[in-house]
């Protein structure tokens, strides 16, 4: 078994419904175990392009499935509830981002591992630091790095 993380959004719809359909849809995949589920989160939307504010998560899992597929499961997950690729950061249904798979350094077509802007994203940080605050990630824990990230605009909505 692997431990993996992954980042959860979701700014269309019924956005909590959404993201706990991905966390089901995830959770009954064989070869996959969440383990850990962070409080949600109300997060501004990132990027240039206007849209409403997002819910996110992070999990954890233990999975026998390799980073690919992983990548691969959320991304089928995505399609599954109506997750279109228009416009680059763009509003969405939901959005599924393999953040670390074990300590393996990945960079291969489609799948950067760590996620490559993740330390600087406080939409990720917080709900990470949540379910693993001592986890290291370029070369620091979570809660360390998400000290040096605002969140002045974060609120905790509760559990997910």
């Amino acid at each position: 078994m692997t431990d993996a993380y992954l980042g959860l959004g979701s700014n269309l719809g019924d956005r909590e419904a959404m993201l706990r359909a991905a966390i089901s849809a995830l959770a009954a995949t064989p070869g996959v175990r969440v383990t850990a589920v962070s409080s949600l989160y109300e997060t501004p939307p990132w990027g240039p392009v206007p849209q409403g504010p997002y819910l996110n998560a992070c999990i954890a899992l233990d999975t026998t499935l390799s980073a690919r597929d992983v990548l691969d499961l959320g991304l089928r997950i995505e399609r599954d509830h109506g997750r279109e690729r228009a416009i680059r950061w763009g509003p969405r249904t939901l959005d599924i981002d393999l953040l670390l798979y074990g300590d393996a350094t990945i960079d291969e077509e489609g799948l950067i591992v760590p996620h490559p802007r993740m330390t600087e994203r406080a939409f990720v940080l917080v709900p990470l630091a949540e379910i693993a605050p001592e986890l290291n990630v370029a070369g620091g824990a979570v809660r360390d790095i998400l000290a040096g990230v605002e969140t002045d605009e974060i609120r905790k909505v509760g559990p997910l």
